[in-house]
């Protein structure tokens, strides 16, 4: 065997036993032609579906009944939408307190329902559902500038989290160029982001509170394994000081490729077991938390393999294409 044989046997062994390398950084073409798909499903479903924006953030009423035996929800939020004159939403649960059935109604309004429009709402409800023992329970209004303000907050918390984690890269990896590898981070969890949104409107739901807690942990998620990936890099760098970039990009993310896929499908499988169950009990409500949270999973491993690596690798090409022409 060639001494050139030799030293490439033992590079390989070296980096992972049973690891293929695979070549990411050549798949610039197909991760170029998905996330334009991914944005293209985003602009489609706003453009078909609209952006439905929850009484948190628009403003609306929120009517709270505790109720006995079986309910149809579906009537009960027509007999609702004849009375106020808009979309209602019904939502059924269960009281914390002295575990009660409640059905939960809930309807945009700039100037709130007043305490006559209640009484007469609660009339009509009583009457046509007489068996059920209708009794309203709780009564809140949410005005259009405490909700507007509580959507500003959200996506500054999701602007300074961004800021953050490109701080946290920039100097965690400052010796395989922090900076760019940050952004490119950022880039990819975008390109998640996009994709649990653009199912989340695509299917109808509402923008909540439930797809803020998706935004936030989608941003957990698949910043922690592009770390990952990172960090393998990095070490790479240090074993194999004479590698290229894209060498490294290669042997990082095939060695990472068997953990990313196991941890994903264990907790993306979890999230479709919660959708069965909540979907099966009744619960629907938390399935705009579920359903985006799994596209979001599945765009997040994705992603971390293949979008911010190849992403950065065509980002540090660039730069040197630069220097070199200097």
């Amino acid at each position: 065997m060639s001494k050139v044989n030799k030293n490439k046997q033992s590079t390989q062994t070296a980096a992972s036993p049973a690891t293929n390398v695979f070549d990411f950084c050549s798949k610039k073409r197909m991760i170029l032609i998905i996330a334009i798909c991914v944005v293209a499903a985003l602009l489609l479903g706003i453009i078909i579906r609209g952006v439905k924006l929850a009484i948190e953030f628009k403003g609306g009423t929120m009517l709270t009944y505790s109720y006995d035996g079986t309910l149809d929800v579906d009537a009960i939020a027509d007999t609702a939408e004849s009375i106020v004159g808009v979309s209602v939403t019904a939502r059924t649960g269960e009281s914390l307190a002295d575990d009660s059935r409640q059905i939960t109604l809930s309807f945009t309004s700039e100037e709130g329902l007043n305490a006559d429009r209640q009484f007469e709402l609660t009339e009509a409800l009583t009457s046509e559902f007489p068996d059920n023992q209708l009794v309203l329970f709780d009564s809140n209004d949410v005005s259009p500038a405490s909700g507007r303000e509580f959507l500003l907050k959200c996506l500054l918390a999701v602007i300074v989290a961004a800021i953050l984690v490109i701080i946290y890269i920039a100097i965690r990896f400052s010796k395989i160029g922090g900076w760019s590898a940050g952004v490119c981070s950022i880039f990819a969890l975008c390109h998640d982001l996009a994709a649990a949104l653009a199912v989340s409107i695509l299917v109808g739901f509402e923008f909540n509170a439930n797809i803020v807690a998706v935004i936030l942990t989608i941003l957990g998620y698949s910043i922690n394994n592009t770390i990952v990936i990172y960090d393998r890099i990095r070490e790479d760098r240090t074993l194999y000081p004479k590698a290229t970039l894209n060498e490294l990009i290669n042997m990082g993310c095939s060695q990472s490729l068997r953990r990313s896929i196991r941890t994903s499908i264990t907790t993306i499988g979890t999230m479709v077991i919660v959708s069965v169950v909540v979907l099966v009990s009744g619960y629907t409500s938390l399935l705009s938390f579920s359903v985006p949270l799994i596209a979001g999973l599945i765009s997040g491993t994705y992603s971390s393999i293949f979008v911010a690596p190849v992403t950065w690798s065509w980002w540090k090409s660039r730069e040197n294409s630069k220097k070199s022409a200097e």
